[in-house]
C-alpha cells in the first residue's frame, strides 16, 4: 500500500482543509475551484462518503499556496459562503501550525518518552506544553526535556478538586493526552476539550476495559495483546477508537511479560494517534472515526 507524502510542515506556503458536508455531487469540484481562484495547487486529497445515498461527505485536503497566511481571510470568507450553501463545517490549518499538548502521566514513563522522543526528531509537529501527574515519580523526565512539571495529587476526597486544580494548569491547550494516566477523568473534564482528549488503553478494546487489563488477558489467556488509543468519553474506556495494534504471546507469558511486551506497543499507537490528530487527519463520526492515514 502507498502512502502519499505529507505537505512539508516546514513550508509556510502550505495548508490543510477538512470539510464534512451532506453528501450531493459537485463537492470536489466546487472546493478544487475556489483553491485555483486564489492559485493554490492541491497536493493531496483523500474523501470519503458514509453512504453512496443520503451519506456524510469528509474531505481532506493538502495544498500549496504562495504566501498562505496573507490568503487567509479571503479563503475563510470563501469557505464560509459555501458552508453556507453546501451545508458544509470546515477546518482551515497552516501545515507550520504546532499544536499545543498537555500530557496527563501517573508512574510510567513509556509513553510520555515517546512523545517526548518524537516531538524532539521533528516526527510530531507539536509543543508539550506541560506534563501533569499525580504522583512525582516522573518530574526528573519532564525536566530533563524542558518541560513544566506539575505534581497535583489525588485522592478519593480531593478528586474534584485536583481535577479543577489541573485545568487550571492546562489552560487552553490545543490537545490533552492522557499517557498512561491512572485515573478516570470526569465528565465535565471531557467535556472541556470534545474531541481533544486521547487516552491509551492497555489492551484491545472492547476487550478487558477497566482497570489492570493485563491480568485479565493472562487469566483468560489469550494470545494477542494489544493496546487502542482513543478519544475520550465520559463512558470508561468507550470514546471512538483512532489506532489499535497487537503482539502475539502465548502459554508462557507472565503478567509481566505481557506488560514488557505491551509497553512497546503502547508507546507507538499513542504517538501514531495522537500525530494524526494533530495532522487534522482523524474525523469522528459517532462512536466511530475515519482516519485519512
Amino acid at each position: 500500500m502507498s502512502v502519499a507524502a505529507p505537505a512539508d510542515p516546514r513550508n509556510t506556503d502550505a495548508g490543510r482543509l477538512v470539510v464534512r458536508c451532506p453528501d450531493r455531487p459537485g463537492i470536489v469540484a466546487v472546493l478544487s475551484r475556489l483553491l485555483a481562484d486564489v492559485g493554490a495547487n492541491i497536493t493531496d486529497s483523500q474523501q470519503h462518503s458514509s453512504d453512496q445515498v443520503g451519506g456524510t461527505f469528509t474531505l481532506r485536503l493538502e495544498f500549496v499556496l504562495a504566501d498562505l497566511a496573507a490568503h487567509r481571510q479571503q479563503l475563510e470568507g470563501a469557505l464560509s459562503l459555501l458552508a453556507r450553501q453546501w451545508g458544509m463545517t470546515w477546518r482551515l490549518t497552516e501545515a507550520t501550525h504546532r499544536p499545543t499538548i498537555a500530557v496527563f502521566v501517573s508512574r510510567t514513563d513509556h509513553a510520555l518518552q515517546e512523545l517526548i522522543y518524537r516531538v524532539r526528531a521533528g516526527d510530531l509537529r507539536a509543543e508539550i506544553a506541560c506534563v501533569v501527574s499525580n504522583h512525582p515519580d516522573l518530574e526528573p523526565v519532564a525536566r530533563a526535556a524542558g518541560i513544566p512539571f506539575h505534581h497535583v495529587p489525588v485522592t478519593p476526597e480531593s478528586k474534584a478538586e485536583a481535577e479543577a486544580r489541573a485545568l487550571e494548569l492546562v489552560g487552553g491547550v490545543d490537545l490533552v493526552v492522557l499517557a498512561r494516566y491512572m485515573q478516570v477523568v470526569s465528565a465535565d473534564f471531557c467535556s472541556r476539550f470534545p474531541e481533544r482528549l486521547i487516552n491509551i488503553h492497555h489492551s484491545f478494546l472492547p476487550a478487558f476495559v477497566g482497570a489492570n487489563p493485563y491480568q485479565a488477558a493472562h487469566d483468560r489467556g489469550v494470545k494477542l495483546i494489544g493496546a487502542t488509543a482513543h478519544y475520550v468519553t465520559p463512558e470508561l474506556d468507550a470514546g471512538p477508537i483512532i489506532e489499535q495494534e497487537v503482539a502475539r504471546v502465548d502459554h508462557r507469558a507472565t503478567v509481566e511479560d505481557m506488560r514488557r511486551v505491551g509497553r512497546y506497543v503502547e508507546r507507538q499507537v499513542l504517538a501514531q494517534a495522537v500525530t494524526w490528530h494533530v495532522e487534522d487527519r482523524v474525523i469522528v463520526e459517532g462512536p466511530r472515526t475515519i482516519v485519512f492515514a
